[in-house]
């Protein structure tokens, strides 16, 4: 389904909806030179990236994420707007007070290909918003483990667009986690301090929800 029939709310920091036609994302100079910068460049942040990682939507990958498929994928109509995510949509934010928060760099081909968010995406059904956004975050990024003995939650930000919800589970990692790009809908994956996440051409749902998300681990 092309991201062009997409409805993304303005506060929802991220979601994996499939898309062939993703938006290029608008991008500051500086955010752009972060980006585009090889990992372990001068002044950016080590980042962990995915080899071979293009976007081109192949047949391959296309019969891929047919046979991943969960009950909770597929679209919502609300009188807000149409939603991936049949129960609704998680992700997971994860603070690392020494290294910053965890983004994942979204690969073109995706719903707002090309931009920087947190890993999530639509909650299974049985699955609750806390139990869907650590799934999703693991299956990207192979962290944290899924019954969550790593990481401390201190707070869940929802977002209601009336018969469809996003919900950014905050939490504080109680050990160095070691992430890795674990799906094909990541490009790469970034630990970014606090003040530099604004330099970076983010998903605009992330976008807007990030100085609320800020205070709270500021906090």
């Amino acid at each position: 389904m092309s991201s062009s029939e997409e409805t993304q709310p303005d506060e929802a920091p991220s979601g994996d909806a499939p898309s062939g036609d993703a938006p290029e994302p608008a991008s500051s100079a500086k955010g752009a030179d972060k980006v585009e910068g090889a990992p372990g460049a001068e002044g950016a942040p080590s980042a962990k990236s995915a080899p071979g990682a293009t976007g081109e939507l192949s047949q391959e990958l296309r019969e891929h994420l047919r046979a991943r498929r969960r009950a909770g994928d597929g679209w919502v109509e609300t009188p807000r707007g149409r939603f991936w995510g049949l129960f609704g949509a998680a992700g997971l934010l994860l603070h690392d007070p020494e290294r910053g928060v965890l983004l994942q760099h979204r690969v073109s081909w995706s719903a707002h290909g090309g931009t920087w968010g947190v890993p999530g995406g639509a909650i299974d059904a049985g699955e609750t918003p806390l139990t869907g956004a650590i799934r999703e975050c693991h299956e990207e990024a192979g962290v944290p483990q899924l019954d969550g003995a790593d990481i401390r939650i201190i707070h869940t930000h929802v977002v209601d667009m009336e018969g469809w919800s996003y919900t950014t589970v905050v939490a504080r990692t109680l050990a160095h986690l070691e992430e890795y790009v674990n799906d094909i809908e990541s490009v790469e994956l970034r630990w970014v301090p606090l003040p530099e996440v604004t330099d970076y051409p983010l998903h605009p749902g992330f976008a807007a929800a990030w100085p609320k998300l800020r205070g709270v681990l500021e906090g």
